[in-house]
């Protein structure tokens, strides 16, 4: 017989709880307009048409390395904190309150042209300015979000980095002057840190580096040049997909120059992107070159340690040399001092006084000499320093 269990109330209120944080999503076109989107997942999966195993890269529950993928209409963008969805017209990003992620909006907004001044620029047709600015508007909407993504990353890594150093390099200087169980327990604590943030930022260098190796992978990221191929200029109806949007003129205007450049066979062309990538594999690997000299610091200072606490052992070692060879050479005096102690009656005991003295320094002289043979052997030997 089946029973019906009775569910918990404020159980129930705190999946609730986590389940509208997780759906909570932050919208920025290509204006620099921003909107905050409660959605599931499908309602993602739909409006930038990928799949529910690359949303699932985003899940902040599930435990993903740092991942950069290219898809049709898409770039799945996790790194760290920043688990981000980039179109050719738009970027949404996960957790929208989260404290690391506020920053990267408010540089999306920053770097993004407002619509005022995107029509003005479009609009104006003269002198060196309008090249310019023609220029800077060629740069794909998706490299300059995955510019602020990366830059945002890399600084992010390179400030705990130098948080890092900073509270490392003085802990590690005062255990070389004082070896207690408090430093001992402080240089761990970094060293764990030290070993978390390393592995940290080798996901994101080695996400890089296996990117910047395969050009069909960089190909992947051109979603305008892929727009561009599907645009009705093309003859295809795939524009259809995406919302109205105040830049699909222009979007579809730049589409038709980036068609031009497909056709003469650029396509496969990914100088552009490789640059990008470029400089900030290059800032990221000096990041994990100074937690790699950070970590050689600690294993020198650990090596330093282990000197220090061997010499010390060999202090001891001599020092319990020298207690057992004088407990054996003192060992020998108080069996003399015994068998004179016995109380059996000897015929030179009497009348002969002078006999005590004799015994008494000739056993202490024995004892001396042969406490000094014993140290003299041991230095000979190396055991004990000169």
């Amino acid at each position: 017989m089946a029973h019906v269990v009775p569910t918990d109330p404020q159980a129930v209120l705190t999946v609730k709880k986590k389940a509208q944080s997780s759906r909570s999503w932050v919208l920025l076109d290509s204006t620099g307009e921003t909107t905050v989107l409660d959605v599931d997942k499908y309602a993602i999966m739909h409006r930038v048409n990928i799949h529910a195993r690359d949303l699932r890269i985003l899940d902040p529950l599930l435990s993903y390395p740092s991942t950069i993928l290219g898809r049709d209409r898409a770039i799945v963008l996790n790194l760290e904190h920043i688990k981000a969805i980039i179109t050719s017209e738009e970027v949404l990003l996960r957790d929208p309150s989260d404290e690391y992620v506020v920053p990267v909006v408010q540089e999306l907004k920053r770097r993004l042209p407002p619509v005022n001044a995107f029509h003005q620029g479009q609009d104006y047709t003269g002198g060196q300015n309008d090249v310019e600015a023609g220029d800077e508007d060629e740069f794909p909407f998706e490299f300059r979000a995955l510019e602020v993504a990366l830059e945002s990353i890399c600084s992010f890594l390179a400030a705990r980095t130098l948080e890092l150093e900073t509270a490392a390099y003085p802990a590690l200087d005062e255990l070389t002057s004082q070896i207690s169980s408090r430093n001992l327990d402080r240089v761990r604590k970094l060293k764990s840190a030290m070993t978390r943030l390393t592995a940290r930022v080798q996901k994101v260098r080695d996400e890089l580096e296996q990117l910047l190796d395969d050009d069909d992978d960089m190909a992947d990221l051109y979603l305008s040049r892929k727009l561009a191929g599907a645009s009705p200029v093309s003859g295809s109806g795939a524009a259809i997909w995406y919302p109205a949007s105040p830049t699909i003129g222009s979007k579809i205007s730049r589409a038709s120059r980036a068609s031009i450049a497909t056709v003469r066979g650029d396509e496969n062309d990914v100088e552009e992107l490789e640059m990008l990538l470029e400089a900030y594999f290059m800032q990221i690997d000096g990041t994990l070159n100074k937690l790699t000299t950070l970590r050689e610091y600690i294993d020198d200072t650990e090596d330093y340690i282990n000197i220090q606490l061997d010499n010390h052992r060999n202090q001891l070692i001599q020092l319990e040399l020298f207690l057992s060879s004088g407990t054996v050479c003192l060992s020998i005096y108080s069996l003399v001092a015994a068998i004179f102690g016995m109380n059996i009656p000897y015929t030179w005991n009497d009348n002969h006084g002078y006999m005590f003295k004799w015994v008494v320094v000739v056993s202490g002289i024995v004892s001396a000499i042969l406490f000094i043979l014993i140290m003299s052997h041991a230095r000979l030997k190396g055991l004990v320093g000169s």
